[in-house]
């Protein structure tokens, strides 16, 4: 924004509260939730779910646990008002969910509203109008005050003379000062107040009073400020439940919701994934699973998180960004080399500390919360580019293939894979890992190749064993014969007679190969170059260890080039 521009903004207002306690308070328990999803989210497509699309929707909110959910405008359209009567005609709405419907305060629409709850148990009536500066001059040309709060007060009068039309019906009231985050505290405070006054609420009788963010215009702290004053000065602040309705303007929804939360507002709106007008209503998941990841029980269960993004893109024809967190594809996987290392340093010591100590504390680097208690996967966390770490690569070949590499052989893996990777300017895949590492450190035997192999040990001193061997160098033959405390080192003694080595074995691992078909066994030997000093691995596969050993030494002297 060049700097002429700025002088059309103006700095927001602070609230004048010197002695603000919600800077000393912490989350301890959840919200009630509701789900805007149907109304909020569903006004904001371009092209908006059908009937069977929002029933699709409505079942998964049910399941997730929802039980308030705001199903739509029915005054506003057929498609609104046939919805809402598909759910009672089809005696989809649980006992203990209760659905809420949207209206502006007019008395049309306020009775329309009213055709439209014939046969549900429980209902919450969302009363409304615009109560910003902005708004009573630019939408209700320069209307007064005094004429905004009318038009509030008498829609809850007409609401509550209703009420009675329809006797087997729980009604209960919200109101929402439309653009409150735009308001004069002072007078949001009088209208609500005014409302709240001809609702007459009760202990079993509350009124909901809606404090929405509609435009974020203020830092969530100001919003914080904002909501601790109103709690401070509502009158009948024990029989009023107050709810937030934050937007993401500034793209500081979630962060105005907590602050909110802890300024003693007891209820939360908001929309899966943050889908909403503009740049979004505030994100449910996030808000519940942060509270997760703290210990605190939200009532919300986004266990399977995947199957709920399927749908909901499915039905919004939305697209969940890779990197919304929790939700995105991309959240819990890491390229980079030393994140890499630490997820699977954290996740191996996890696992072997979690024996003793079921009720470990979750504590990985990089990951918030385990990944496995939202429906995904460790295999997705780790993948490999030109970015990722040796760690990275020996982490896939584990999880994915069941190759344990030796640590000191992570290097000289990790760098041939990442070059292919920088060749090819790609990610790799994890099938592709495994084929690289296959084709380039396993069974190489090129140019030495083992023709025959035999052990015997009987001839041999006790402790030893003798082997006679066939090795071919670059199409010639060698045949010798060595002795040694095993296979490897008889092997070895085998070729230095021949005057074929120049190396010594400085390492040895095996394994039982998990995941393995035919050859169920893999070894890992290095060998240190005696001209160069030059360390190098080479892994061997086969249904016998001993000879998964003497493939994984002859490997690594064809690694050496």
């Amino acid at each position: 924004m060049k700097p002429e521009s700025l002088n059309k903004y103006r700095p927001f207002p602070s609230v004048d509260l010197p002695d603000r306690q919600w800077p000393d308070r912490s989350i301890t328990s959840a919200p009630i939730w509701c789900s805007v999803d149907l109304r909020d989210g569903n006004q904001a497509l371009p092209l908006p779910m059908s009937v069977d699309e929002k029933l699709k929707m409505f079942d998964m909110l049910v399941k997730i646990g929802f039980k308030q959910i705001e199903v739509g405008f029915p005054s506003a359209a057929d498609t609104e008002f046939n919805f809402l009567r598909e759910l009672v005609n089809q005696d989809l709405i649980p006992d203990d969910v209760t659905v809420q419907v949207l209206v502006q305060a007019r008395d049309h629409l306020i009775r329309r509203t009213f055709e439209s709850l014939e046969g549900v148990k429980k209902a919450i009536v969302h009363l409304y109008n615009s109560t910003s500066p902005l708004q009573r001059r630019v939408t209700f040309g320069n209307a007064s005050k005094e004429k905004i709060k009318e038009i509030a007060v008498d829609g809850a009068k007409l609401i509550k003379e209703l009420v009675p039309t329809l006797p087997d019906t729980q009604i209960d009231l919200q109101y929402s000062p439309e653009s409150f985050s735009d308001t004069e505290l002072e007078y949001s405070l009088e209208v609500c107040n005014a409302v709240s006054a001809v609702w007459e609420p009760t202990p079993d009788r509350k009124i909901i009073l809606n404090l929405p963010a509609t435009v974020e215009w203020s830092t969530p702290n100001v919003h914080a400020d904002q909501i601790e004053w109103f709690c401070r000065n509502v009158d009948n602040r024990e029989n009023s439940v107050i709810s937030l309705h934050t937007h993401n303007d500034r793209g500081t929804g979630i962060a105005a919701t907590e602050l909110g939360l802890l300024a003693g507002a007891d209820r939360v709106e908001g929309t899966l994934f943050g889908n909403g007008e503009r740049t979004g209503n505030l994100d449910i998941v996030i808000v519940a699973l942060n509270m997760n990841s703290h210990g605190i029980e939200t009532g919300l269960d986004f266990s399977d998180l995947g199957s709920i993004r399927n749908i909901y893109q499915e039905v919004t024809r939305l697209k969940v960004p890779e990197r919304q967190p929790y939700a995105g594809e991309l959240v819990f996987t890491a390229f980079s080399g030393s994140h890499q290392d630490a997820i699977k340093k954290g996740l191996d010591l996890r696992t072997k500390e979690s024996e003793s100590d079921p009720a470990l504390a979750w504590g990985v680097p990089y990951l918030t919360i385990d990944p496995q208690d939202i429906g995904r996967n460790y295999e997705a966390i780790i993948r490999i580019n030109s970015q990722s770490g040796k760690g990275g690569v020996a982490y896939v070949l584990d999880r994915e293939h069941g190759f344990d590499l030796p640590k000191t052989m992570h290097p000289q893996v990790g760098k041939f894979t990442w070059d292919i990777a920088d060749a090819r300017g790609a990610e790799l895949s994890n099938a592709e890992i495994g084929e690289i590492f296959l084709e380039n450190f396993v069974n190489i035997a090129s140019p030495m190749k083992l023709v025959e192999f035999e052990l015997d040990h009987q001839s041999a001193a006790r402790g030893e064993v003798i082997c006679q061997a066939k090795v071919q160098i670059d199409g010639d033959e060698h045949s010798g014969q060595g002795n040694g405390n095993g296979p490897i080192n008889a092997f070895v003694h085998m070729l230095e007679t021949l005057g074929l080595k120049d190396f010594h074995v400085s390492d040895y691992r095996s394994q039982a190969l998990r995941g393995g078909s035919d050859a169920d066994s893999a070894a890992y030997v290095q060998i240190h170059d005696d001209a160069t000093g030059d360390l190098f691995w080479g892994c061997g596969v086969d249904s016998s260890i001993e000879m998964a050993g003497l493939k994984a030494l002859i490997c690594a002297c064809n690694l050496r080039g």
